[in-house]
């Protein structure tokens, strides 16, 4: 069995992430979301993203509809929708995202409300 390591790791003041897989195709991110915290209102123009909860619980955004999700709980975000995730447990939300489309580069997140004023 071979060993496991991250190719990329971020804090941010929601969290952090990190990416564990990145192919021409897709990529693989591991998302934890802080109590009470939640990313931006955005969306992106050249990736679709899955997200499946592996602890806690979330409420997700998407398109102005909210959904309640939990442990193994999935959703699918399409390519352009508005989306957010938000951490309403007491401990740690972690989710796997894995995006699919052209291009996977954080210059692809356009914000349209954020809590940590980064618009």
């Amino acid at each position: 069995m071979s060993q496991f390591s991250y190719t990329e790791f971020q804090k941010r003041p929601w969290g952090s992430y990190f990416v564990i897989h990145d192919e021409k195709n897709y990529k693989v991110k591991r998302i934890e979301v802080l109590p009470g915290k939640r990313l931006s209102y955005q969306y992106h123009e050249k990736r679709s993203e899955a997200w499946t909860i592996v602890q806690g619980s979330a409420l997700i955004t998407i398109d102005g509809k909210d959904f309640e999700l939990l442990h193994g709980q999935s959703i699918k975000i399409p390519q352009g929708s508005k989306h957010r995730i938000e951490n309403t447990g007491k401990t740690d939300l972690i989710f796997i995202e894995i995006q699919t489309g052209s291009y996977f580069g954080e210059d692809d997140i356009v914000r349209i409300e954020d809590d940590y004023k980064r618009i």
